[in-house]
């Protein structure tokens, strides 16, 4: 017979994190986006898309010298630049994607998570596709988060150049140490970063926007490049070299994924309210203002962003950008631990430590082993390219293929899910995929020129992604014939008379249908069996908290007086996954009764499995290793649920992959 601590269990999943638990609602659907949260989304949310205006006309112009700064060409990239802004970032991403969150949480393994829970019903071949299809998505977002911080802090300090050509050579350790200091302030958490960074990013905005429309009203007739007809006759006037510059325009929309990926952490409503209200009309200024003094000072395409400023104001905002630009690589930073959990929850990244940062919102985390790592290849690549210049010949290749896949995966869940008509997923595929696949296909010719760099960090990504996937899969299917079904055992266990000794014996375990490796160890080994066993399983929902008399579920597995029990424990994503704690909780509660836990005499077994590599089929020989070495790097299972180390016995076993 089964005891439950309340006639309704809470379940994680569902319709979001609100749901069964009592909690707060999802912070996607949060009914009162405040001040705090705004100016959190656009220090953390926006700091991306927000400093792009730095090196995307400059890029633009410099990239193929055939550009000529023109009434025709200025006015046909700022077309360009104005709609796709409209068009990908503000109608695609705000819009549209952001309601496709996985209970709160954004980024484009979030939505191959819903594409396959659509799908699952249809087809699982098809649902192990568009899994496969995120993976993919979120490499190449790896690959973004690399680049960003780089290329974003080297355009900033490179501004000294435009006031002195003597500070050339301070750039990059400056740029070093700046990064360094991101870094290492990542372990605030979100929260308090964005509580910092958000009204300096206020001031950055309305800088941009201040500066923009100062040269706009100089030059009111560069207006005209809003119209859409200048970016269509760029394109039919020099279609070689408008392809060319698009794969610089994309530059101005290279944020537009690390906002989906940023959801989890402020919710939809602050995010959609901050783009619209200051991040959108502060760009447009701002991308205008560059190409009215394009017009009027044709040289000053070289480095238009800092020339649009008075000579006094230049090196107050090369410190305001320097900074901007650390604020800039905290959305992809973010965006990173975001992807990285949901990874972990669908199956492709072993256990990794995640620190919950705030104590309200589900998705501000804080992984340090992503963080860490980020930083190493952020610095390397740094200092291999020297520039924000060569950087953004690699820049856009990773980008503009997330954003196809992004595309792809949100026509799955708009049919499958949502129930779109085939005609608004054709109207939807054919404006979005064109133009991105447009975007994708120019930037195919960066590839030679440091295009490599992130296609390489996506493609040794992938194969980890999926090989940890592929490995788990072998290990579980191996392990759950190893541990055979609970049941039996302890009828064995009864056939057979085992002694019973003192105490009790807990094993955390994922379920309570498969004995645990460690009883069946502990049993072998020593030929005897405590007096109470009970099998601990930990689940976590997407609501903060959960009230410890809605979280146990007491399950005497058909037989109240063998002394196996099964607990379960339902854990809100700020309760820490202490487990002493469950078995205190447990032993006092009045459905308990009975049990008679003996607190005084706990002993905590857990299994750790040793793996072996051998030639069985499955998988290739050098993936098996990759899969051990990354299982051997896993964070410490015993750690994670609080066991007491002096009360804690490992119990190893073997299993063959």
């Amino acid at each position: 017979m089964t005891k439950r601590a309340n006639n309704e269990q809470p379940a994680p999943g569902g319709q979001g994190p609100g749901g069964d638990a009592g909690s707060q609602p999802s912070p996607a659907g949060h009914p009162k986006a405040g001040l705090g949260l705004l100016l959190g989304a656009l220090g953390v949310v926006y700091g991306d898309i927000g400093t792009s205006p730095l090196y995307a006309l400059k890029t633009v112009f410099t990239l193929d010298r055939s550009l000529t700064p023109d009434a025709p060409d200025v006015f046909g990239v700022i077309s360009w630049v104005f709609w796709s802004i409209i068009l990908i970032v503000s109608v695609k991403y705000v819009i549209f994607i952001l309601r496709a969150d996985n209970e709160g949480e954004g980024g484009v393994m979030a939505l191959a998570a819903l594409a396959r829970r659509a799908l699952l019903k249809v087809s699982e071949r098809r649902a192990a596709t568009v899994l496969a299809l995120g993976a993919l998505g979120a490499a190449l977002f790896y690959g973004d988060s690399v680049i960003t911080p780089a290329i974003s802090v080297l355009s900033a300090v490179e501004g000294l150049e435009v006031i002195s050509p003597r500070w050339e050579v301070i750039v990059l350790p400056a740029s070093a140490v700046i990064i360094t200091l991101l870094f290492a302030i990542q372990r605030w958490g979100t929260g308090r970063v964005g509580a910092v960074f958000g009204p300096i990013m206020l001031l950055w905005f309305a800088c941009l926007g201040v500066a923009g429309a100062a040269e706009v009203i100089r030059h009111p007739s560069v207006l005209s490049g809003l119209s859409p007809t200048y970016a269509a006759l760029f394109v039919v006037d020099h279609p070689i070299i408008a392809f060319i510059a698009m794969g610089a325009v994309v530059l101005a929309i290279t944020g537009a994924e690390a906002l989906y990926a940023d959801m989890g952490h402020f919710g939809r409503a602050p995010i959609r309210r901050a783009w619209f209200v200051i991040v959108f009309p502060a760009l447009t200024l701002n991308y205008l203002g560059q190409g009215a003094l394009i017009l009027r000072a044709p040289e000053s395409r070289e480095n238009p962003f800092f020339l649009l400023l008075p000579g006094w104001a230049q090196l107050p905002m090369v410190a305001l950008a320097t900074v901007a630009t650390v604020i800039a690589s905290q959305s992809v930073i973010t965006g990173a631990f975001s992807v990285s959990r949901e990874a972990m929850r669908l199956g492709f990244l072993p256990h990794l430590r995640i620190r919950q940062t705030s104590r309200r919102q589900y998705g501000q985390i804080y992984a340090p082993g992503v963080n860490w790592s980020l930083f190493a290849a952020v610095l390397v690549v740094v200092f291999a390219f020297g520039s924000s210049t060569n950087l953004a010949a690699a820049y856009g290749v990773a980008v503009t293929g997330t954003f196809l896949i992004t595309t792809t995966l949100f026509l799955v869940v708009a049919r499958a899910r949502w129930r779109w008509t085939i005609w608004r997923l054709a109207l939807f595929g054919l404006v979005f995929g064109s133009i991105e696949l447009t975007f994708f296909t120019a930037n195919l010719a960066k590839v030679t020129h440091g295009g490599w760099l992130t296609l390489l960090i996506a493609i040794i990504l992938f194969t980890v992604l999926l090989t940890w996937r592929r490995g788990a899969e072998l290990v579980t299917a191996r392990r759950i014939e190893r541990e055979g079904p609970l049941r039996d055992f302890i009828d064995t266990l009864h056939a057979t008379n085992i002694p019973w000794v003192p105490g009790t014996a807990v094993f955390p375990h994922p379920n309570k249908e498969t004995t645990p490796l460690a009883l069946r160890a502990n049993v072998a080994h020593h030929h005897v069996r405590h007096e109470r066993i009970v099998i601990m399983t930990g689940r976590t929902a997407n609501v903060p908290h959960i009230p410890w008399n809605r979280r146990l579920t007491i399950d005497d597995l058909g037989d109240p007086n063998d002394g196996v029990i099964h607990i379960d424990a339902l854990f809100g994503f700020q309760d820490p996954t202490d487990f002493p704690e469950v078995l205190r909780r447990a032993a006092a509660h009045p459905f308990a009764r009975g049990i008679n836990l003996d607190l005084d005499e706990v002993s905590y077994f857990v299994s750790k499995i040793t793996l072996r590599c051998t030639r069985q089929p499955g998988m290739a020989i050098w993936r098996k290793r990759l899969f051990i070495a990354l299982a051997h790097n896993a964070a410490s299972h015993a750690e994670f649920l609080h066991l007491p180390e002096e009360r804690t016995i490992v119990l190893s076993a073997e299993i063959a992959v």
